[in-house]
């Protein structure tokens, strides 16, 4: 970098990541930070970008990397919406915090694990102390009592 373009040096370049919304530096190619560091030299003098604080500088980088980088960071953002859409299909349990459990799942399991299994989510899990409950016939949830969930 020469002379005029000094105030380069104050930028926080993980801020301007951070306002553009990306995950790295080197979602930027090189040859466009350099593009926007001489367009803003040319277009402000270099003692008027001095003046600036470190932030507004930061800001007017990323604002002028927004426009040279349209497209990619609109392909950025397809691509973020399509990983998030995908995740959100294949995490559909968890949407509800509830997780079904198949007992047919563990048959390889000893009995007496499958009890210890048992025993702990019906302490921790449900809150209850010990297994001899008596009002279950006034239990008013019709839930699903065939299996356990998280």
């Amino acid at each position: 970098m020469s002379e005029k373009e000094a105030w380069a040096y104050q930028l926080d370049w993980l801020n301007i990541i951070h306002l553009m919304g990306l995950d790295t530096i080197h979602q930027i190619p090189e040859y466009k930070r350099e593009k926007v560091v001489k367009k803003l030299t040319k277009l402000y003098d270099t003692e008027l970008l001095l003046s600036f604080s470190p932030s507004e500088l930061d800001e007017l980088v990323a604002n002028e990397l927004n426009i040279l980088m349209k497209k990619e960071l609109m392909s950025h953002e397809k691509q973020k919406k399509k990983i998030e859409k995908q995740l959100r299909s294949n995490m559909g349990p968890l949407k509800q915090r509830i997780i079904p459990i198949d007992m047919n799942d563990l048959k390889d399991l000893n009995p007496a694990d499958i009890e210890d299994i048992k025993k702990f989510f019906t302490k921790m899990i449900m809150g209850k102390e010990d297994e001899d409950d008596n009002d279950d016939d006034n239990d008013t949830n019709l839930d699903d009592k065939t299996g356990y969930y998280i």
